[in-house]
């Protein structure tokens, strides 16, 4: 969600839902629906249809039950990244789903080719590698800030990253 419009009217309806307005809590779970949609998307895949939809109901069940606990309103869509992504890896850990991560970013759009050998090599990894690979490597986020996501250790981050990439290497080449 980059658009600071938009994030601005997310804040806004989560204070308003913290205050009691029900329309405003209906509101926000509608706006949120799409952004954890493509996080929970990203780590189940697209194949794992039933498997995100399970995901994002329970992210929007945490962000329903837990608005009120959020210190600070601002961080809202931190919150409910580390929501979704803990749910997503959850629910795809629960369902055995090794479906390929949505990596469209990453090809360049002509090479479908490329596409469908990334999404085959992911496809045979495990949800946590998946999580860390595209936290780091897609998403761009640090050891420190994907540990937070995901609720581990800095230290396992990024040794699960390490055999993820060897385990993605060793599939690439083979």
């Amino acid at each position: 969600m980059a658009d600071p419009d938009e994030r601005s009217r997310g804040v806004a309806l989560a204070r308003a839902a913290r205050r009691g307005d029900t329309l405003a809590m209906s509101d926000l779970l509608d706006h949120l629906t799409p952004h954890v949609g493509r996080i929970c998307g990203r780590i189940c895949g697209p194949a794992a249809a039933a498997g995100r939809q399970d995901a994002v109901q329970e992210t929007l069940t945490a962000v329903f039950r837990g608005l009120r606990s959020l210190r600070d309103v601002d961080a809202l869509y931190g919150w409910v990244r580390v929501l979704a992504v803990r749910e997503a890896v959850r629910v795809a850990r629960r369902d055995g789903r090794d479906t390929p991560a949505e990596l469209a970013a990453l090809p360049s759009p002509g090479d479908a080719q490329l596409a469908a050998d990334i999404r085959d090599v992911l496809s045979r990894l495990t949800p946590e590698h998946r999580a860390v690979l595209l936290l780091r490597d897609v998403e761009g986020l640090d050891e420190r800030a994907a540990a937070g996501l995901l609720g581990i250790p800095e230290g396992t981050v990024k040794s699960r990253l390490h055999r993820a990439r060897t385990v993605f290497r060793r599939m690439w080449t083979a």
